[in-house]
């Protein structure tokens, strides 16, 4: 039984200056975990609740644009450049791409393309993995591989040639390994010829990396993504060798007569790059979300960690009629998978009481999509635990729920707090028999002692008529 009283209840509703103030705090939020992702390789929170606080803040700058500023998160593209590396300037920028994450996002998505290119009919669109390692740029010049740089802040990456040479999936000297419609094996390659891709490390040797790292008794490495990024950056190349590191291509600059971005992945493959063989051309809108929904049930068994899909107009004359909107294409977006952490603020706390009498506090939320499912509830399993979280009413956490499991607290942003938080206290009574609550030496768990108390008594008989013991249909809560 749930006894719902407001005992930490938050307030509702934002006015201009809450808009403003809270806009302040998640671009300062957003900015430090972007920059331990981008520059530090290191993670607090996950991909998927830094991608919800983002989004909180771009809904917020959509409905107060006033407050949109040169320095905020969603105006710009990646982090800055370690001081360690030489820094390399760009022309053509690594411009980073717009989330979406249901298929409503992504409709809408097409359906603004086609007011902005004047087009009534279907877009011939092209679909790749979103490959979830670190971002780089290679330049051939005279087909030799002279230049090798991370992303950076889209302008200016930083410069990671030499270790770059120990991955065995980038040639070093670009040939033409197949023909193909475009080109003959005897085709002359451009002076210059710039290859965009991503850096990961396969599952498989992330797992051994880290055995590793247990016998020699030192920390495990958090994820691929974050171990690839790290090895990138090694000053020693010695060590990036190490790291058994691998390379998919993805992007061409360079006129071989392409007139797809299709056609370009063909190209990669004939210069002897590894690309993503589920990547396809679609003509239809529904053809994508079936591939989107397949792919996300199968992304387990990848060799590799991915992220959702990129989908871009495969037409490359249209895709830059579409042009560029802040820091990101029209004309392409990375279209999620369904993320298993959210942000939320934590409106009020009730308390829960099973049929031991064990009391659980419960977080009131605003809802909040996780995992496919709308989320307004989450466990704190019991007061130690806020304790540990150091939650208070009102606060912003991050919100997990993995498959089935109750969505449960997992972390606090302090940094977010505005001051107008309340404490969480422990109850001296239960709330519904008002017997003193006790906790046993040895326990986490606070109880109710009182056999006869009508919660605990409530719960006895839901239980026995639930699924677990007698499973009678059509008696339930209500009826109870």
């Amino acid at each position: 039984m749930i006894f719902k009283k407001n005992y930490f209840k938050a307030s509702n509703g934002v006015t201009k200056e809450e808009a403003r103030e809270r806009i302040e705090k998640l671009k300062k939020a957003v900015n430090h975990h972007r920059y331990l992702y981008h520059v530090l390789d290191r993670q607090e929170i996950s991909d998927s609740a830094l991608d919800s606080l983002k989004r909180e803040l771009k809904k917020l700058e959509d409905e107060f644009p006033e407050f949109i500023a040169p320095d905020s998160p969603t105006q710009r593209v990646g982090g800055k450049p370690l001081d360690k590396f030489k820094k390399v300037s760009r022309a053509v920028p690594m411009l980073s791409l717009e989330d979406v994450f249901s298929e409503e996002e992504f409709l809408k998505w097409q359906e603004r393309l086609k007011k902005v290119l004047g087009r009534a009919s279907p877009l011939r669109l092209f679909a790749e993995l979103k490959f979830d390692g670190l971002a780089l740029s290679l330049v051939y010049k005279n087909g030799l591989l002279i230049e090798a740089s991370t992303r950076g802040d889209g302008f200016i990456g930083e410069d990671v040639t030499q270790n770059i040479k120990t991955i065995e999936a980038i040639p070093l000297k670009l040939e033409i390994h197949n023909k193909s419609d475009l080109f003959s094996l005897e085709a002359k390659l451009p002076s210059r010829v710039e290859i965009r891709g991503e850096v990961i490390i396969a599952k498989k040797e992330f797992e051994k990396i880290n055995k590793e790292q247990e016998k020699a008794g030192e920390p495990k490495f958090a994820n691929p993504r974050n171990l690839a990024a790290g090895s990138v950056r090694q000053l020693d190349p010695k060590i990036t060798a190490l790291r058994r590191l691998d390379f998919y291509a993805y992007g061409l600059i360079a006129d071989f007569g392409q007139k797809f971005h299709s056609e370009e992945h063909i190209i990669l493959n004939s210069l002897g790059f590894k690309s993503d063989k589920f990547s396809r051309i679609f003509g239809k809108s529904e053809e994508i979300l079936g591939f989107w929904k397949r792919i996300e049930k199968e992304r387990e068994k990848l060799p590799f960690q991915i992220d959702g899909l990129v989908t871009a107009i495969d037409d490359n004359d249209l895709f830059k009629k579409a042009g560029v909107v802040g820091k990101a294409p029209r004309g392409a977006i990375a279209f999620k998978f369904t993320p298993e952490e959210a942000t939320t603020i934590v409106k009020d706390v009730i308390l829960q009481i099973g049929r031991t009498g064990v009391i659980t506090p419960i977080a009131i939320l605003n809802p909040i999509k996780i995992g496919g499912v709308v989320v307004s509830r989450a466990t704190l399993h019991n007061f130690d635990e806020i304790q540990r979280l150091g939650i208070k009413a009102g606060d912003t956490a991050v919100v997990g729920r993995a498959g089935d499991v109750i969505p449960e607290v997992r972390k606090v942003l302090k940094e977010l707090r505005t001051g107008k938080e309340k404490s969480i206290k422990i109850p001296v009574h239960c709330p519904v028999c008002k017997t003193k609550i006790v906790k046993e030496p040895g326990e986490t768990a606070y109880r109710c002692p009182n056999r006869n108390c009508l919660a605990i008594k409530k719960e006895k008989i839901y239980h026995f008529v639930g699924r677990a013991v007698f499973d009678i249909d059509g008696l339930g809560p209500k009826i109870i």
